[in-house]
């Protein structure tokens, strides 16, 4: 059964059980916040495609991240903040703007990756992933409990941190999650 869900494009990247801080400013994304926090109506993160024009088709990824609001705060310079955490990946089978330009679609549910113990071999990136964490206070903060070695929780986490395309990262999330940190530590030894 198709759901309706407004967007959040931005060039992040963001999985279930991931978080997210943003500052919100244009209008539209103020209504959106205030739809999803009277339960008007719910959010997903959208990743864009930097390689295609703001008015092309393919501009929003077709992969986004069903969110949560867990914390709002006024910033020093008056705008919105607000911590998202994701809960459930979906696939847009179609998309539109209302007035005031907010991205809405029609969305399919896909399956999340479920809890997974890491193996042995892997263990080297939920390591490297600690150490992450201990040198960047405000990635700590974001994450008190750290699941290391949940093998789904950890792909999720590099997923969203490493600077690779977009569509890379959805093809990787498509994988199961042992075969997706297979992948990123490939990856991470090439890009070192």
């Amino acid at each position: 059964m198709n759901e309706q869900l407004a967007l959040f494009p931005l060039s992040s990247f963001l999985l279930p059980r991931g978080k997210l801080k943003l500052r919100v400013f244009e209008p539209r994304y103020i209504r959106l916040v205030k739809d999803a926090m009277s339960e008007k109506r719910a959010f997903a993160m959208a990743t864009l495609n930097p390689f295609v024009s703001q008015e092309h088709p393919d501009r929003i990824l077709p992969l986004v991240c069903k969110v949560q609001i867990e914390d709002f705060e006024a910033l020093p310079d008056g705008l919105l903040g607000i911590t998202l955490r994701g809960v459930a990946r979906y696939q847009i089978t179609e998309r539109w703007q209302e007035s005031d330009k907010l991205h809405v679609a029609a969305v399919s549910a896909l399956t999340d990756w479920p809890i997974h113990s890491l193996s042995a071999e892997l263990k080297p990136l939920a390591i490297s992933f600690a150490r992450l964490l201990h040198e960047y206070p405000q990635l700590a903060e974001l994450y008190p409990e750290p699941e290391l070695t949940d093998a789904a929780w950890l792909a999720g986490r590099w997923l969203e941190l490493l600077p690779m395309q977009p569509s890379l990262k959805i093809s990787m999330a498509a994988t199961e999650p042992e075969q997706c940190l297979l992948q990123l530590q490939q990856w991470l030894a090439h890009n070192a």
